[in-house]
């Protein structure tokens, strides 16, 4: 069975295409030394590539290996402290969760499944764990949350639910919980940010909105604050150049706190331990290969500090 979300890119067989977002680094914080992007959608073709740029200075990308398979596109990102995951798509059963390590450039290998078929779940990473929240499954968008080990491959075991099914979603982590914010729930977009808790298995709860209601966001997360960026807004197609904030200290709304370095959707989040990072996506009329980055220790706008070793959207994220 075909999957579909209205207003996306339009490939084969019916097929809607649009990202969730990237992945937080583990347990909240950021991380030290790379952000990655991994495989996607370059406009015309699906993209195995694992993109790897410096957090230590503003630069290009380089292509440090592949992911196994075909179609890598739709996936969630997820980071242990010694490798990067994508999780999940691109769709016709796929369910494989792809491990590559971050101690060495190389290929990727398939270590897992996930509990179900879905596209565009968001992905959430803890310490010990990582996870895949809601997407898009063959009988549509699934509230379900998954969790798979980091100390050992393995398949991934359903460990609770979100308030709301969402697809097209970016996740945020703190040191205690993974967030869930904004994204695609029949009949539309939502603004609701979900929170469900790392340090024992169980479903989400509603603790705040975004500033808008949009999809194909990206993820960030510091030591205090998730981040949501970019997106687009049905049914205007709107990109969206907004970057929101919001606390982990305590439940809350977003706050608009800066502009990308150009709006647009299908765009992968990361996070350095003292940026948010955005990658690629999709601006009309055409895919982006930008890396654009923003402080956390003020807010502001991002600037444009690099590209990606080819243009393409609908990537997963990574962080090191």
């Amino acid at each position: 069975m075909g999957f579909s979300i209205t207003g996306g890119v339009s490939i084969t067989g019916g097929v809607s295409l649009l990202p969730p977002g990237g992945s937080p680094s583990p347990g909240g914080g950021g991380a030290s030394n790379f952000g990655y992007t991994s495989g996607g959608f370059t406009g015309g073709a699906f993209s195995d590539v694992i993109d790897k740029f410096p957090f230590s200075s503003d630069a290009n990308a380089s292509n440090v290996g592949d992911l196994p398979g075909s179609e890598n596109t739709g996936a969630a990102g997820q980071s242990s402290s010694t490798h990067g995951y994508s999780s999940g798509p691109t769709f016709g059963g796929n369910i494989g969760i792809k491990k590559f390590t971050f101690t060495s450039d190389g290929d990727g290998t398939t270590v897992g499944n996930l509990t179900s078929s879905r596209i565009y779940a968001a992905g959430n990473s803890s310490t010990t764990d990582g996870y895949a929240a809601g997407g898009l499954a063959p009988g549509g968008i699934t509230n379900v949350i998954d969790k798979f080990p980091f100390a050992s491959d393995s398949d991934a075991t359903d460990v609770g639910d979100l308030a709301t099914g969402v697809a097209e979603a970016t996740g945020q982590n703190s040191s205690e919980n993974g967030y869930v914010s904004t994204g695609e729930a029949a009949p539309g977009n939502v603004n609701i940010i979900q929170k469900y808790s790392f340090v024992s298995d169980g479903n989400a709860t509603d603790v705040g909105d975004n500033t808008a209601s949009r999809r194909t966001v990206a993820g960030q997360s510091s030591s205090t604050h998730g981040y949501t960026s970019g997106g687009y807004i049905v049914p205007n197609n709107y990109r969206v150049d907004v970057i929101d904030k919001f606390p982990f200290a305590s439940d809350g709304n977003a706050s608009d706190v800066g502009d990308l370095s150009i709006g647009r959707r299908q765009l992968t989040g990361t996070s350095s331990s003292t940026s948010g990072y955005n990658a690629g996506g999709d601006r009309e009329p055409g895919i982006q290969d930008v890396i654009d980055k923003f402080a956390f220790a003020s807010d502001g706008n991002s600037t444009d500090v690099g590209d990606l070793t080819l243009a393409r959207s609908m990537s997963s994220g990574q962080q090191y």
